[in-house]
Parts: C-alpha cells; structure tokens; sequence
C-alpha cells in the first residue's frame, strides 16, 4: 500500500478514534484513576529497559490499577508480539496504545457512548477496513492488526513512542500515547518472559 493511500486510511480511522479520546467508549464506559506523578520503574526479568524506552519517557506519566482482564489483555498483547516476529519494543508501543484507546479493556460497542463503530483494546473501526466487529474484538487479531499497520512505518524502531503510535493510529491527539510509556515498558518487562 503506498505511503498517500496508507495515510488516507489512517486518517479516517483517526477520525474516529478522535471522538473517542475525547468523549467516547472510555469516558463513559467507568472511570479508572489516574495517578500522574512520577512513577517508579519495576525491575525487569531479563528484558533490557534500554531497549524498552530508548528515548526516555516524554512529559507526564500516567499509571492505572490493572484487573485481571487487562492482565490478560497484557499478556495476549505480548503473546502476538512474538507471534508476528517483532520485539519488546513492538510490545510496549502496542500496550501503551492500548492504555490510551481502551485503558486495556477489549471495548465492545457501547451504544450512544460509541465512537461511530470503535471497538476492541485499540478502538479499531470495521468501516475503516481494521477487520469485522469479531475479528477486532479478538485481542490476537487487534493485536496483530496494529502490528502489521507499525511495521508499514519507515523507521518505527528508532522513533519517540508517540510518534510511532499516532503514526498508526491517527489519533486527534497525537502525544496522548507518551503518558503510558513507563507502564507499558514496566508490563512488558514483568510479562515478557512469563
């Protein structure tokens, strides 16, 4: 898919995720708390945090209580990072993502509350070409979908987090991703290798 037709697609889907931030699945689905202060960094089990936030964490970072599903979520995030042959980072760009669309909780429709037909753990829209409502409620395949739109991204590895996100996502805000980095690397350091 060539570079203008890539971004045009995008570009909707961005659109649609735009709504959401704002207002959409996660503003009404509950409230998590968000804890903004700096944040400590969880010791990794042989997975080198160089290679997990290689630019350093960008402003403010955020931090929310997981439940055992958005464990799961985590842990199903890894499994199809390493099933599509990509590394840690790929993992932590994918969870951090995640934490922004969905806060990982794989989001069916919402009713009124629904950013046009935005689902799953990366709020991806059928209409937009992301998949059927089954297939990006399917945290693998979600997954997996990202993945394959981050590796369509000339030089993914060597950008900022949220610059390689938004770069798939086309979100309205583009740097909101930044504020989940030093999470998704703390998760990916304590799930990689289990």
């Amino acid at each position: 898919m060539n570079m203008l037709m890539r971004k045009g697609v995008l570009g909707l889907a961005g659109l649609a995720f735009a709504g959401g931030v704002v207002g959409g699945p996660i503003a009404a689905h509950h409230a998590h708390s968000v804890d903004a202060r700096p944040v400590a960094v969880v010791q990794s089990s042989g997975v080198d945090s160089a290679k997990l936030i290689p630019h350093g964490t960008q402003g403010v970072q955020s931090r929310i209580d997981l439940d055992d599903e958005q464990v799961a979520n985590v842990k199903a995030i890894i499994a199809a990072t390493k099933k599509s042959n990509m590394d840690e980072r790929a993992a932590v760009i994918s969870i951090a993502t995640s934490l922004q669309e969905s806060k990982l909780e794989n989001l069916g429709h919402l009713g009124d509350a629904n950013d046009h037909d935005s689902l799953g753990l990366f709020q991806q829209r059928p209409s937009s070409g992301w998949g059927t409502p089954e297939q990006i409620t399917d945290p693998e395949y979600s997954t997996m979908a990202f993945l394959k739109g981050l590796k369509q991204v000339d030089g993914w590895q060597d950008m900022p987090l949220t610059e390689a996100a938004q770069t798939v996502q086309v979100s309205a805000f583009p740097d909101a991703y930044a504020q989940w980095e030093q999470q998704a690397a703390d998760l990916v350091g304590q799930y990689w290798n289990s």
